[in-house]
């Protein structure tokens, strides 16, 4: 972290900025609305602490749909300038690895005062949507409000009751009408998956190893699966994100938008698809590139994470951009959305802390609290600190899944080639999920090929994993 400039600890004026925080007053005040009696849920990762987003909703008539997301305002204990705001503003982010988390914000902020904790009042800024029926947005509206968890969920285990593989979490047993809710709260999720998709929404599956520990031993290496949960979730935060986008643009000022360009190198995507003999249109067209992406995803469920991450690098990183009310967005050329921003985790991410400290101001009808220019270096400086915070996670992938591998060198493993370059031939193994360097014997492969390889050597300071070739399996 510190290679890269971040900030692995909180300085001691944090500490002292920590101390004299108490929970911020939780009162219905003028411009905030008492909705404590809403059904409000949390999803997350079973081990999350650092709650930002809350959903509740109700069913109107004619099949319409009032849905509630409510996001921490973390605004009101997080003082801008103040030193915690600079060591949030220097990483921008949260920093996840197997081992140990690095919050943005200190623990006792962003998993307790500012977190949207079960049984305990909060203040949040609402954003409150209507859908219609057949799934499209008919109208929305963003105020302060003070809000109350009533049940905190995980995904897995609402995905499984989902699915009808498991029974409802005992958290959402104990709360009546709450399974009422997520099933409300799912149907309108995959509607608005489904318009997206329509619309040319890229569905990607990369590939995500997460280190098992038992105590301080990694014991095992597993890829995180995408579920319905995490769908539900993932579709009402694009919504919420579009809303407070276009509530910032109708109020005239200038708000920091994240986008995902249209591909400059669409022809090299062209490429990609034509070695699968299938021919992509001449300029970007991200309707055409879901349809091949998805054909790659039913013929080779194996190999599309390698796939996806092709088309992911091809396409080029998200960034953040100031944009301006009336100027033409750029929009996000994967979500297939026009109108986007960060705004749904502000105890995680700094820009969504910025968009806070925007939205806020604009619903008090005060300045802005930062200027065009000011917003223009933030742009740049939290695209610059996300990767190299996304550098460190994948780093720390590598050397945890050397540590795991590291006592069983000279055995052998099913593998499958995932990349041919200049720099050498990649192969990932199926068991643990892994990937490594092909040192000996990788002439003349290609990718999506089938190989059987030995363990040769690991280093877990650099990561490395390396293999040699045994045996070649042509599939294809």
């Amino acid at each position: 972290m510190a290679q890269r400039g971040l900030e692995p600890e909180f300085s001691p004026l944090v500490a002292r900025q920590l101390k004299s925080l108490n929970a911020a007053v939780h009162a219905v005040t003028p411009g905030v609305q008492d909705l404590r009696q809403l059904l409000w849920c949390s999803i997350d990762n079973d081990d999350s602490r650092d709650l930002d987003q809350l959903t509740a909703c109700e069913v109107l008539h004619q099949g319409a749909v009032r849905l509630w997301v409510a996001i921490a305002d973390v605004d009101a204990l997080v003082e801008k300038d103040s030193p915690i705001d600079v060591h949030a503003y220097t990483n921008t982010t949260s920093v996840y690895t197997s081992a140990r988390i690095f919050p943005m914000l200190p623990e006792p902020l962003s998993t307790d005062l500012s977190s949207l904790n079960p049984d305990v009042d909060r203040l949040a800024v609402v954003t409150e949507m209507v859908f219609n029926a057949d799934g499209t947005l008919a109208g929305s509206t963003v105020y302060r409000a003070l809000v109350r968890n009533q049940a905190q969920l995980a995904y897995d285990a609402v995905s499984a009751w989902l699915d009808g593989k498991a029974a409802l979490p005992a958290a959402a047993v104990a709360v009546p009408g709450m399974d009422a809710q997520l099933r409300t709260q799912d149907a309108v999720a995959q509607q608005l998956r489904a318009r997206r998709h329509a619309e040319g929404a890229l569905e990607f599956e990369t590939f995500q190893p997460r280190a098992v520990f038992d105590g301080d031993q990694v014991v095992d290496i597993r890829q995180q699966e995408h579920n319905r949960a995490r769908q539900l979730i993932e579709e009402v935060m694009i919504a919420t994100n579009g809303c407070t986008a276009r509530y910032l643009a109708a109020q005239g000022g200038l708000s920091l938008r994240r986008v995902v360009r249209s591909p400059e190198r669409w022809l090299r995507i062209v490429g990609v698809a034509k070695e699968y003999g299938e021919v992509l249109p001449p300029e970007p067209d991200p309707k055409a590139l879901e349809a091949f992406l998805a054909k790659r995803r039913k013929a080779d469920p194996l190999r599309f994470p390698d796939v996806s991450l092709v088309i992911v690098k091809l396409m080029g990183r998200g960034e953040y951009v100031v944009e301006a009310a009336g100027a033409l967005p750029i929009g996000h050329f994967g979500l297939a959305v026009q109108d986007y921003t960060h705004s749904t985790a502000p105890n995680r991410r700094f820009p969504d802390l910025i968009t806070l400290r925007l939205l806020k101001a604009a619903l008090a009808g005060q300045p802005a609290p930062y200027s065009a220019a000011e917003l223009d270096a933030l742009a740049r400086h939290c695209t610059r600190q996300e990767d190299a915070a996304q550098k460190v996670e994948r780093q720390m992938r590598k050397s945890e899944a050397a540590l795991l591998l590291e006592s069983h060198v000279g055995q052998y493993f099913d593998a499958f080639v995932t990349g041919v370059g200049t720099d050498g031939v990649w192969v990932r193994v199926f068991a643990p999920p892994a990937e490594g360097k092909l040192v000996q014997g990788n002439e003349s492969l290609r990718v999506g090929e089938m190989v059987r390889v030995k363990l040769v050597a690991t280093s877990v300071e650099h990561g490395f994993i390396d293999f040699a070739l045994q045996a070649r399996a042509r599939h294809g």
